[in-house]
């Protein structure tokens, strides 16, 4: 049984002159920008109105608490990154301060995560593109807009940008980093204009009652899910995304400085940015007014004024998107690399392309599997899955960075989280609140698909590893 706890050597890890390694191209600002293009995107445009379905004008409040929650989370993502500088995020720590059997579990939720999320974006996107088409005069065909769930036969635009995406990955990992960074400043001057043109309309009586739902998250007499806290589990959604700079940390120039600057950065930036706008909205309009429709700041600008600032903001949905789907698909495909590096995938899969530096084999594979997934699933019944995966990364992280203040309290850490007792054990309680926040059914289906994971690992994986000698 003590094979199932064997860790990985923290100086094994961070050996960069061992064969595959990932070739260092990213600087401080393109990690900023890649956590902000993980973060902002379908949260912001979409879940201020659920949000605010569920917990009203307290939703800002619902947006500061997932956020704190991400915040305490970030700072012990932060050490550990600087503290080891290999691809892997969550999967990479578990596998130094835990051991084999945990890392397998952490890598599968995962990949759980990062797939609903790439797909179910890829979805939205698909969504935002056909509306913005039609509004230009363009149809396409139903049957080739939506699956069969939704009466199509196949979602082809939804495929088409995964495709894009993979095409952007595979060219390499700086030349996709530069395109993320251009779009994210067009989304992020976009919001700056729904909050410059909303604000002449804000009226302070929007705000009252603040809490009309309470703070706990309960279900309401119609069957509606309610609270300030049943927002913030679902605005959670909106807030991950930092962690996919964690899985650059192999391909970060000076990590020790430049990870810290990116997973903090960013996090500080998005969370103003999602309270700024969530301000605004509701300040422009009441919140039932807005809270049911599928595009809630477009809605408020066409209600407000001239359609072609809806137009706009739905236009910077299409640029936004795709941003969104890189930094999860290259967090996808990193943390594939680094499984299959360690044997508990083929480690056939693990290895980089010469030219690009990127892991070609991996980013084609989820590439072709969130297209699949994109094209044909119905994912709205799914995409909360993702919640779960990413809470318990972040569970995994802040214990292993307890772990590893005890057992190696002398290695070197170029960023350390200040209290770190503290903060570790709130950003644990932040997210197991969070999680016993979703829906029971949510909850179920999470450790069903965990507990596939664990099959797969016994039956493949625990042979396969590098460290049972036999790969």
């Amino acid at each position: 049984m003590k094979d199932l706890f064997r860790r990985k050597p923290i100086d094994q890890l961070v050996d960069h002159t061992a064969p595959n390694r990932l070739r260092p191209s990213l600087s401080a600002w393109h990690l900023v920008l890649l956590g902000v293009g993980a973060i902002v995107g379908t949260g912001i445009y979409t879940l201020v109105g659920v949000g605010a379905e569920r917990a009203g004008p307290a939703v800002i409040l619902s947006f500061a608490i997932a956020g704190g929650v991400c915040a305490f989370a970030a700072l012990a993502y932060a050490e550990l990154a600087t503290m080891m500088p290999a691809s892997g995020s969550a999967y990479t720590y578990s596998y130094a301060a835990m051991g084999e059997l945990i890392a397998w579990i952490i890598g599968w939720a995962l990949i759980l995560e990062y797939s609903v999320v790439c797909s179910a974006v890829a979805v939205g996107w698909s969504g935002y593109a056909v509306g913005f088409l039609s509004g230009l005069g363009v149809e396409l065909p139903a049957a080739l807009v939506g699956g069969p769930a939704s009466g199509g036969l196949i979602n082809v635009p939804a495929i088409l940008i995964v495709a894009a995406v993979t095409g952007m990955l595979l060219i390499g990992t700086r030349e996709s980093a530069n395109v993320n960074s251009i779009l994210v400043v067009v989304k992020i001057v976009a919001l700056a204009i729904f909050v410059a043109l909303a604000l002449p309309a804000f009226n302070a009586a929007n705000f009252e009652p603040f809490s009309p739902y309470g703070f706990a998250a309960h279900v309401d007499a119609d069957g509606a899910d309610r609270g300030v806290m049943s927002a913030a589990a679902i605005i959670f959604f909106a807030f991950y995304g930092f962690d996919a700079v964690s899985t650059a940390a192999e391909e970060t120039k000076d990590p020790g400085r430049n990870l810290s600057i990116g997973i903090i950065g960013s996090m500080v930036v998005c969370t103003l940015i999602y309270m700024t706008v969530a301000s605004a909205a509701v300040g422009a309009m009441p919140f039932r007014d807005f809270a049911a429709s599928g595009e809630p700041l477009a809605h408020i600008l066409r209600t407000l004024g001239p359609d072609k600032s809806a137009a706009l903001i739905a236009a910077a949905a299409v640029v936004a998107l795709p941003t969104v789907i890189l930094a999860f698909m290259y967090g996808q495909s990193r943390i594939f690399f680094v499984m299959a590096r360690d044997g508990l995938l083929p480690h056939q899969l693990g290895r980089v392309h010469e030219k690009s530096g990127a892991p070609v084999a991996m980013t084609i594979i989820t590439g072709v599997v969130c297209a699949l997934i994109a094209g044909v699933l119905p994912l709205a019944t799914i995409a909360e899955l993702a919640n779960a995966g990413t809470l318990a990364a972040f569970v995994a992280t802040s214990v292993a960075l307890m772990i590893l203040r005890v057992r190696e309290p002398n290695r070197e850490r170029p960023f350390k989280t200040p209290f770190a007792f503290i903060v570790a054990p709130a950003a644990i309680l932040g997210c197991l609140y969070l999680f016993f926040s979703l829906p029971s059914v949510t909850q179920t289906r999470f450790f069903i698909w965990m507990g596939v994971g664990l099959v797969v690992y016994f039956v493949f994986s625990r042979g396969s590893s590098r460290l049972a000698g036999r790969a």
